[in-house]
């Protein structure tokens, strides 16, 4: 396996890729949202091409995470996700390998934390925490317990507010 930055080829791969990660969770016949979600960001000003990654395998995209431009507060953070795994071959190490991947380049990049909607027994083990912990809250009160954040090496303990995600999350 290999896990390079998107290309603009890519975009078709990285659809076929979300909608086969998310198919059980959406209604039948219908397009999972994940698919158009990420070619909403792409057209965004909150995309960031430096945070967007392909997992591939015999040339074959499998996987694909990104990270985009949120808020905390006025201070500017990162929104994870979508993350997708083809379903064929899920379950194989693909999406932590992506996670880490990611991870390290938004570390790298000194960006201040990363904020996610996701599975409580899933995200913990890449050191997220319940946001509310940090004094971070999701733009729904209802997400709270499933809003993680991940501080980094650029994190500032007095970053505390409301989590702003993209416009194109909130247009689901």
């Amino acid at each position: 396996m290999l896990i390079r930055r998107e290309q603009a080829g890519d975009a078709a791969g990285i659809r076929d890729v979300h909608a086969s990660a998310f198919a059980a969770t959406s209604e039948a016949g219908t397009e999972p949202v994940e698919v158009g979600l990420v070619d909403a960001l792409r057209e965004s000003d909150a995309w960031l091409p430096q945070l967007a990654f392909v997992a591939l395998r015999d040339a074959q995209i499998i996987g694909h995470v990104v990270c985009t431009r949120g808020k905390v507060g006025d201070t500017p953070a990162l929104a994870l996700g979508p993350i997708g795994v083809n379903a064929r071959v899920q379950s194989g190490g693909i999406g932590s390998a992506l996670m880490r991947t990611v991870l390290g380049a938004a570390d790298a990049l000194d960006e201040p934390l990363i904020a996610l909607l996701g599975h409580i027994d899933y995200y913990p083990r890449f050191g997220f925490r319940l946001a509310a912990e940090f004094g971070i809250t999701p733009p729904d009160p209802t997400w709270a317990p499933n809003f993680m954040v991940l501080p980094l090496h650029g994190y500032d303990p007095t970053m505390r507010g409301e989590f702003s995600y993209p416009a194109a999350f909130m247009n689901l």
